[in-house]
């Protein structure tokens, strides 16, 4: 069993982006450009958006961080999302999920444009990732498959299986590992909630991708000798033993099922730290589509 280990592979990724940054402060350009808007104060939200900023710093990209209170109205954020587009020396919007119920997020990915969408969840960047184009792709996903290029993970020809149909990861992981690239090629099982035989499809795969949120539902006897298992799953646990006061736990559980694996992600340090370094790839991206 070899760990594919988030802060070892993330760390590559961001070295290179702080190289690229370098290069273009160096020529006398401005510096890649994010936003990120915070709606409320949940401390989940908090955190990956604190995260999101340290990381941009660190690199050498400009953040600009726009918190609202939770009561903001639909409007007002709504507005806020267009003044955002009209800023010719930002590169990229992101506004951190979930929101408020009172604000519907299809409108909220919707507004933004799609040149700025770092995030991958526009409609035109799922269109254009669905038909093969160059777009922006969901931040963990595209996490996921940098993942298995830093670690040179042959998935030509192999079955694998993602459990969870979410328009967030499950979906586009599905297109990702069945699209003709070097870390595709792959033969994909979709399951979800209503998949009868899910036990039996998990001992077929090859590689296993599981982002349904239910903590440790993978067991060892859900997967097969050799297996490579992804596990998106991130969830809060109380744990008295812990000064936190919860523990972290996956979609997977780990201890029983990593002896049967070739490569497994830990959780936490696995598929989150990718998913930082995915949006930060997706704002490059759009940094070089807006200044050249």
């Amino acid at each position: 069993m070899q760990l594919l280990d988030g802060k070892i592979a993330s760390k590559a990724v961001k070295e290179k982006l702080q190289q690229q940054v370098n290069e273009i402060i160096s020529s006398g350009k401005r510096a890649p450009h994010l936003a990120v808007i915070l709606v409320g104060n949940n401390g989940a939200s908090e955190t990956y958006v604190a995260s999101k900023v340290k990381t941009c710093a660190e690199i050498g990209f400009r953040s600009t961080m726009i918190r609202l209170e939770d009561s903001v109205s639909e409007e007002v954020l709504l507005q806020q999302i267009i003044t955002l587009n009209q800023d010719e020396n930002l590169d990229g919007i992101l506004v951190q999920l979930p929101l408020p119920k009172h604000i519907s997020e299809q409108k909220v990915i919707a507004t933004i444009d799609p040149q700025k969408d770092v995030d991958g969840f526009h409609p035109i960047s799922a269109g254009n990732l669905m038909l093969g184009i160059p777009s922006f792709i969901p931040a963990t996903p595209y996490g996921i498959m940098l993942m298995l290029e830093h670690y040179h993970i042959e998935t030509k020809g192999k079955h694998a299986v993602v459990i969870g149909r979410s328009n967030i990861v499950g979906r586009p992981m599905s297109i990702l590992l069945s699209g003709n690239n070097p870390y595709g090629n792959c033969t994909v099982t979709l399951c979800h909630s209503h998949t009868h035989n899910l036990k039996e499809l998990c001992l077929e795969a090859d590689i296993i991708v599981a982002a349904l949120g239910k903590p440790e539902f993978v067991k060892e006897d859900m997967v097969k000798d050799g297996a490579i298992l992804i596990d998106v799953g991130i969830t809060r646990i109380e744990d008295a033993s812990k000064k936190s006061g919860y523990s972290i736990k996956g979609d997977v559980a780990f201890a029983e099922v990593a002896p049967k694996t070739s490569f497994i992600t830990p959780v936490p340090g696995g598929v989150g730290l990718m998913t930082i370094a995915g949006l930060l790839k997706n704002t490059l991206r759009a940094y070089d589509l807006r200044t050249k």
